[in-house]
């Protein structure tokens, strides 16, 4: 299947006030609704979605590196917290107001974390990697996931430098290995192909830390609460989707406020892609 990939119509970092740098990329008109994408796993800016769309839907996506991936200068030991502030000080640097946010795969924990603290005016998780240490799934998880999960609350340390021997070719292998035929119809689509791995390169650019630290972070607990969305939440799984979460986000809606679970035929992971336009519309009511 091919979807349609563009590199960004505009490339930059903003320095924020501690003084390190956060890149970004944008799609879209200039002066479009601010749409701001946490992207998945150890990929960079570049990674964007909906290039056939965002001009007519009139969206400005704004796709974020997080420290230490890509172009963003790392901060060793960061937190949650830290992102969300992170994303406040991008939003008024770059004049985005309250943007809608998208968080895809191991972006969506630090998009609902934007979320709690109302640096969102809306949300979509899409492919979400969910709370897996929460204690509903410890039952349901395969055993080398759950010995992860119990080395990240046991051993952060530990597991920190685990995810650190990961490279963007080891990622590419995991992914595509746990993909369905579905998903890899997409990711192996030639332009679709070199625009993620370029994109994981990029990811990889300073090295392993920013992706191992973000790894630790989305599979520990989660130091949030999710009752506390008061913003209109969507949640995207594809139906074929078995490695983002252990029942495609069923207990995930159902931990935030009136949050609406949409379950796409036929796709697995690869749903922000195949489905960009509905997951922009709605964010923006268009």
């Amino acid at each position: 299947m091919s979807v349609r990939i563009d590199d960004p119509a505009r490339l930059g970092e903003s320095r924020l006030p501690d003084g390190r740098l956060l890149g970004w990329a944008e799609w879209g008109p200039p002066d479009g609704i601010p749409v701001l994408l946490c992207p998945g796993a150890a990929t960079s800016r570049w990674l964007g979605f909906g290039a056939d769309v965002v001009d007519a839907l009139g969206v400005r996506l704004v796709s974020v590196d997080r420290p230490g991936l890509g172009t963003s200068t790392p901060a060793p030991g960061r937190t949650f917290a830290d992102f969300v502030d992170d994303i406040r000080h991008l939003a008024a640097l770059r004049g985005l107001g309250s943007p809608a946010l998208i968080g895809n795969s191991q972006g969506a924990p630090f998009a609902l974390a934007c979320a709690v603290e109302g640096v969102a005016a809306r949300l979509a998780i899409v492919s979400a990697a969910d709370e897996v240490a929460a204690p509903e799934f410890a039952g349901a998880l395969p055993t080398e996931l759950r010995e992860l999960v119990d080395k990240v609350a046991c051993d952060p340390a530990g597991a920190e430098k685990f995810f650190a021997a990961f490279s963007a070719g080891a990622m590419w292998d995991m992914v595509m290995g746990g993909s369905p035929e579905s998903d890899l119809a997409v990711y192996l689509d030639p332009a679709f192909e070199a625009a993620y791995r370029r994109a994981l390169n990029e990811g990889f650019t300073q090295g392993s830390a920013g992706y191992a630290r973000d790894a630790v972070l989305a599979m520990g607990r989660w130091p949030f609460d999710l009752a506390k969305i008061t913003v209109p939440v969507d949640v995207w799984y594809g139906e074929q989707d078995i490695s983002h979460s252990p029942d495609n986000g069923a207990t995930l809606a159902a931990r935030i406020p009136g949050a609406v679970r949409h379950l796409v035929p036929e796709i697995g992971g690869a749903v922000l892609w195949t489905h960009a336009e509905p997951i922009l519309r709605s964010l923006t009511g268009r």
